[in-house]
């Protein structure tokens, strides 16, 4: 996947425009996804470009987004309607709790400490399930 490649070469912001074009090329169901990884990949490029009050609401606000995503997946699988039912744990082969779990904590980290101490591999994550 272009997006994960993207990432993980330090390149969030070039990652963002192919998450977005997902977004808005794809199907309703799936806006949540695409607009929430959209808006980490814009919170790493606030993180990289010196922001650090960008940084902390864009990787919240796409982490939560994307939680709402697999919240409305799972509602609608437990009534049996919709395409989530038949949705894999891991979309498209992608690590989303990983993936999360690394946006909650960056901007947790530059919330608490600042920039500083944020080294460039902590701005690369994955996106992909490891093979």
């Amino acid at each position: 996947m272009l997006a994960d490649r993207l990432l993980r070469d330090g390149r969030p912001f070039h990652a963002h425009e192919v998450l977005e074009a997902a977004w808005k090329s794809g199907p309703a169901e799936e806006r949540d996804l695409w607009q929430g990884l959209a808006q980490i990949a814009v919170g790493l490029t606030h993180a990289r470009r010196g922001n650090a009050r960008g940084a902390v609401a864009l990787l919240r606000r796409g982490a939560e987004r994307v939680r709402g995503y697999q919240a409305g997946a799972g509602a609608e699988a437990r009534a049996g309607s919709g395409s989530a039912a038949g949705r894999p744990a891991s979309p498209f082969g992608m690590n989303i709790a990983l993936f999360l779990a690394t946006a909650d904590d960056l901007a947790a980290r530059i919330e608490r400490d600042g920039l500083d101490g944020i080294r460039p591999a902590d701005l690369s994550p994955g996106l992909l399930v490891a093979g």
